[in-house]
């Protein structure tokens, strides 16, 4: 299990994340409202829009449900106003954590960071104190079975994606930002559905865990903070391997 990817590092724990489904109905309500604020409603002009969608529909949210969060954005129907916020911490080991938030009340979601980091051994970090170890990147996650490396690079690689890694079942693309709308229409074209994709932070470098109690109290860390209300995504830079957790 590594940082470098945030479906790697959570992906011993997904049975159970995914068996929360209104979270994750709610996360994507989220984005899909955000996404249709900033590029409108119409996913044919509206990439970001029409890979949440997808997304949408790979984890079976019901359309309402869908239609609902995208006129939300548009102004179509009343909703809440979504604030965006970066929290920056430590985990046990001294390893990295950047979590992301969107919430409507800024002080819950303040109190849960910051309550979750304290009980479970980390600790808040001053804004900015982490964000030089990591890259904003564009990532795709992609079933293996979907697709070749050697057709998917040659379907990414000319629409600006600078990294494919092979996880085994999975491959990995990572473009800049700047191409993270140009890799997904190239997928799109080539027939070739990510299992999910978004902007995520990347570290620079991974920090190797080997004692087995630090690894079970980062990833119980990474856990409890993924399950609160307001949090869309935690990335961490550390490297353990899964041998540390059985």
């Amino acid at each position: 299990m590594s940082g470098h990817s945030k479906w790697a590092t959570t992906k011993r724990h997904k049975a159970a994340i995914d068996a929360k489904r209104g979270k994750i109905f709610s996360s994507i309500s989220k984005d899909l409202t955000l996404a249709a604020k900033d590029g409108g409603g119409d996913p044919s002009s509206n990439a970001r829009l029409r890979m949440l969608i997808q997304k949408a529909k790979a984890a079976n949210m019901p359309a309402d449900n869908v239609d609902r969060a995208i006129k939300k954005g548009t102004g179509e129907l009343p909703g809440v106003v979504y604030e965006q916020l970066i929290y920056e911490g430590y985990a046990p080991g001294g390893i990295g954590v950047i979590v992301e938030v969107t919430t409507d009340n800024k002080n819950r979601a303040a109190s849960d960071v910051r309550s979750t980091f304290t009980r479970n051994g980390g600790n808040l970090a001053t804004p900015g104190a982490l964000q030089f170890n990591f890259t904003r990147m564009g990532q795709f996650e992609i079933s293996a079975d979907k697709t070749t490396e050697e057709d998917l690079m040659n379907v990414v690689l000319d629409a600006g994606a600078e990294d494919i890694k092979n996880n085994g079942d999975t491959f990995e693309v990572l473009c800049p930002i700047s191409a993270f709308t140009d890799v997904g229409v190239a997928l799109e074209k080539a027939n070739i559905v990510p299992d999910d994709s978004e902007i995520a932070w990347i570290p620079n470098s991974t920090t190797p865990i080997t004692d087995p109690d630090i690894a079970k109290k980062v990833v119980k860390l990474i856990d409890a903070l993924d399950e609160l209300e307001d949090v869309q995504n935690v990335y961490s830079n550390d490297d353990i391997d899964d041998s540390l957790l059985d």
